[in-house]
Order: C-alpha cells, then structure tokens, then sequence
C-alpha cells in the first residue's frame, strides 16, 4: 500500500485525487492532508480519508478532525505535511509559485514527488531537478499533457526523441472574435468547454499562459531544447500529447479528458488499475483536428516562449506578474486583454539573473509581483 500526502488537498486536483484513493482502498493510504484555508471542506475531507496529519497554512485556523488524526495550522505545520515522514508519495498540488517550497520541501525529504504544481518546474526547474538528483527522487508528471509525454517514453523521463508535440484546446475563448476579447467577462473565460478546473489555471488555458508554461515544465522534465517543442491546438482534448522519434514514428497517448488518469497513474504507475472512466469513442468523435497556434489571440503564449528563451529568473517573474494579473481581472479590476499587456510590462523591466537559490526565486517573485501590481487600475 501507497502512503500518499495530499498537498493542496482541497482544489481541484487534490479533490479529484481523493477520488482515486477512495476508489482504491486497497493500494493507497492519505497520510496527511495540507490546504491554505477552507477548515469546513479540510474537516469533511479528513473525515472520509481518516489522515494521520491535517494542516491549514492559514495562522490560527481551526478544524475538526476525526479521533487519530492531529491537526495544525501555519507555516511549520504546512512544511512538516510537505515533508510527512510516512509518506512515500508527496502531491503537490498547491496553485502558483507557493508550490516550489512544497516540492523542494517533500525532495528535500527523499520523498517521490507526484507533481501537478507546473510552476514548481516554470520558476525553479534547475533547483527541483537538482535536488531530486540529489536525494534520488523521483519527480512524477500529473499535468496530463506531460504524463502523456512520459507514457509514451516509456515511463522514462531520459528516453530519446526528436520532437514533443504539446496539444491545447485553445481554452474558454478560441472562437470569440479577436475584436471582441477585449469585452469578455471572467464568467466567459472560465467557460472551459473540455476541462473543469481551478480559476486561475482557467484563465491561463484561455489566454494559453499555461500552455507556455508547460511548454517550460517540458524542457525541465524531459531535458527538451525549445525547438524540439511544438504546440498543436486540439479542439477535441483527446490526444494529451504525442511524441516523435528518429525514424519518423509518433506515439500519442488519447483518452477522456479527465485529471483522475494522470494522477492515479502517478501513483500505480507503471501498474495501470481501472480508473472509472469511459472508453473513448472514436466513431462517435469522427475526427480529431489540429491547427497551429494564432499569435494575435494568444500573445501570453508569445511572451511566454520569450521567458523560455531567456531562462534564469525570467520565467519565474513571468509566472509572478500572470499571478497578480490574473486575480485582478478575475477580481474585476482590468480587461482580460490587459492580462497580456501586464505580463509584457512585467518582463520589460525584468533583469535577468541565473536562477541558483529558492531565495533568490522568492526575491524575484516578490519584484515582480510588486512591478505587476503598480500596473493595476
């Protein structure tokens, strides 16, 4: 049996990967279970997995846990579920640039990392990868786009290949009229037609800002150069991704869009056991399509293949200035259009520096964030 720590355990991800566990009883086991806040929903969830830890960041946060399960809140209890003793397993599923301390926290530990946290890789890829090569962790793709990288190399983050070929559906907006994003509400954007997750990483598939960031989580999990990446969009969400060799061959992994494969897999792999969804059916889809990327409706993603380029903090400062961006038009503040146009703000007066140290990242993170937010209305 599996003991598994669930970090981030009340969104979306972690939620769905309660799912898996309660569908498995057998294989796994939630040892810990650490949210920001939320003590009401953290309760119902430690009633039903019965943790032996369950944590709120949020200082002096309460919530009642069943008998044989302590509870803690703050920062040093968030940091001992990061890095739980009898977890063999650490999800890190927490949103944003908050998710880099958990991964780094559960590696530092020895601990396998099921990873769903892509800016863990987008701000601090070099670290994370250092340090797994460190303590001899493994770090195990959940994004579905890169868990249907690693299945088809094998289960191998090392394998050869030539080319990754990333797909996007194109997100909430891809067929409202270029004239017209600047006019549409959050309620629009949050409109996935394929995929129900958080409201930031919504958005980021809206304005392709996550594409790009995966984009950069691939080059780190998988030791890709830039080139070698290529972005398809796909209406359909049923290829994850795909990946050509030398001779020409290209493998994809299909499937139901649903979050529950990937991240049962990280946790069975490379055993597979049913996951409860239905079978694809090809006859009923008909086709599948594919079409490049539109630069004009997706500048983010532009901007954020020109953080790729640039490496070191760039890209963490990218990640920063989207955050606060992001909120504030969530939050009503600016247009979805002006999203792009803080990031770019953002980066023009970024200083690039090599990215060597966690305090360093979180010092560029605070910068950018600081430049984002005097961008604001």
């Amino acid at each position: 049996m599996k003991k598994i720590a669930l970090i981030g355990s009340t969104g979306s991800i972690g939620r769905q990967a309660e799912q898996v566990v309660l569908r498995h009883p057998q294989q796994f086991e939630v040892v810990a279970v650490a949210a920001n806040t939320g003590a009401a929903m953290l309760s119902a969830q430690a009633a039903r997995l019965r943790p032996r830890l369950a944590v709120l960041r949020q200082e002096g946060a309460a919530a009642e846990v069943p008998a044989g399960c302590r509870f803690a809140y703050g920062e040093a209890a968030f940091e001992e579920a990061c890095a739980f003793a009898e977890a063999d397993i650490v999800l890190v599923a927490v949103t944003g640039f908050a998710g880099l301390k958990a991964t780094l926290l559960a590696l530092e530990a020895g601990k396998d990392v099921a990873l769903a946290n892509k800016e863990s890789l987008v701000a601090g890829g070099a670290l994370v990868n250092a340090l797994a090569e460190k303590k001899g962790a493994r770090i195990l793709p959940v994004d579905s786009e890169h868990s249907a990288i690693w299945q088809c190399l094998g289960f191998s983050r090392r394998a050869p290949f030539s080319r990754i070929l990333l797909t996007a559906s194109g997100g909430a907006l891809r067929d409202v009229p270029l004239k017209d994003l600047s006019r549409v509400t959050a309620k629009q954007a949050l409109a996935h037609p394929n995929w129900r997750m958080g409201d930031k990483i919504t958005i980021d598939c809206a304005t392709m800002l996550n594409k790009g960031f995966e984009v950069i989580e691939a080059m780190h999990l998988f030791g890709a150069a830039l080139p070698q990446i290529r972005v398809l969009l796909h209406r359909e969400s049923i290829v994850h991704s795909m990946v050509e060799f030398a001779d020409g061959a290209v493998l994809a992994q299909m499937g139901v869009p649903s979050m529950e494969l990937p991240i049962q897999l990280a946790f069975t792999y490379p055993q597979r056991l049913s996951c409860g969804l239905p079978p694809v059916d090809f006859c009923k889809i008909g086709a599948l399509h594919f079409k490049e990327v539109q630069a004009a409706r997706y500048p983010c993603f532009t901007l954020a293949l020109a953080a790729a380029r640039a490496g070191g903090t760039v890209p963490c400062a990218l990640n920063a200035a989207g955050e606060v961006a992001v909120s504030a038009f969530l939050n009503g503040q600016i247009k979805y259009t002006q999203i792009a146009e803080i990031i770019d703000a953002v980066l023009a007066r970024t200083v690039r520096e090599e990215a060597v140290s966690y305090g360093q990242l979180a010092e560029a993170d605070r910068a950018a964030r600081a430049a984002a937010k005097e961008l604001l209305p």
